[in-house]
């Protein structure tokens, strides 16, 4: 699933980069690829550790055996007023997670009287529509053996008392459920300045705040301070990284991590005390159209290096 979210907070501290410029300079290497596993047998859940909504306000009706998983349809990314944008199933229905399943590997945790408040979506006929990253679609099998979709790991569910499309009434519920970005992630919940990601091809590689894959520029210096040789016309096509907190990061390696001053008054992060940009070519998270592209430019790996680059002889 690929949602836009663009745009690094600024922060730069001066103190910060007289010290950390100091740790400029490391090897330029390269790192090599990996692989994201979304599949596993989930186990029965604990119906009395579920938390508060499981069932309530639901009627005898609604607390019977829950029946097979409904099926999701085309799923897409729709902007709720207060949570901000989400993930519909192909009826407009609100998809969520529980903070007791888990991703990596994933496992659904909600049965019984859970999942008749909670109804499991199906993987069966799961289609990727407009923002979402079919890579990022799998299924786990539950503890009866059906099929449930999992969004970046996690199981998939929709909410008994959502009876309309656009109703999100299961945000946070119990403080456990909720409504499902398209990248697996809470929706509404404020992401880092960078992290990262597990892509198919690359592995795990760096990303802004938005989900946009941030690059390295070979041409680039690290060492004994930053200097970027993408200038002009250059920044037209590859946008700097604005600054970010060292608190403000999740997977990406602190040593190195700071802020410099372009020629022109722009601040700009690094990563290993190398400058680090996005690409205009990439639309959505998880877009990688700028990988390799001129032989000078390749994603990021959380220590820094260049994904992908030939190795200097």
């Amino acid at each position: 699933m690929k949602t836009s979210w663009r745009n690094a907070s600024l922060v730069a501290s001066a103190a910060a980069v007289l010290v950390l410029t100091t740790a400029c300079g490391q090897d330029n290497g390269t790192t090599g690829s990996g692989s994201q596993n979304v599949g596993a047998t989930a186990a029965p859940g604990d119906v009395g550790a579920i938390g508060a909504g499981a069932g309530e306000g639901l009627g005898a009706d609604a607390r019977q055996p829950a029946s097979a998983p409904a099926p999701a349809g085309k799923l897409s990314v729709s902007t709720d007023a207060k949570i901000g944008e989400l993930v519909t199933d192909g009826t407009g229905r609100t998809l969520y997670r529980f903070d007791a399943d888990t991703a990596d590997p994933s496992e659904a945790t909600c049965e019984a009287d859970c999942a008749t408040a909670w109804p499991p979506v199906a993987a069966d006929d799961a289609i990727a529509g407009e923002g979402i990253d079919e890579t990022l679609l799998g299924e786990v099998t539950r503890a009866d053996g059906t099929r449930q979709l999992t969004i970046g790991g996690w199981p998939a569910y929709r909410y008994a008392k959502d009876t309309r499309a656009g109703d999100v009434k299961g945000q946070g519920v119990g403080g456990k459920w909720y409504a499902l970005a398209a990248d697996g992630r809470k929706a509404g919940a404020e992401r880092p300045g960078l992290a990262t990601r597990n892509d198919p091809e690359l592995g795990e590689i760096v990303v802004d705040r938005d989900g946009m894959t941030v690059y390295r520029f070979l041409k680039d210096v690290a060492w004994p301070k930053p200097v970027s040789a993408c200038t002009g016309d250059c920044l037209d096509k590859w946008p700097v990284v604005a600054p970010v907190r060292a608190d403000d990061t999740k997977g990406v390696e602190k040593k190195g991590l700071m802020s410099f001053t372009r020629p022109d008054g722009t601040a700009q992060q690094t990563i290993d005390c190398w400058p680090v940009h996005t690409f205009a070519g990439d639309k959505k998270p998880g877009d990688t159209n700028g990988q390799g592209v001129g032989g000078t430019w390749y994603a990021v790996a959380p220590d820094g290096k260049p994904v992908g680059a030939p190795k200097k002889k």
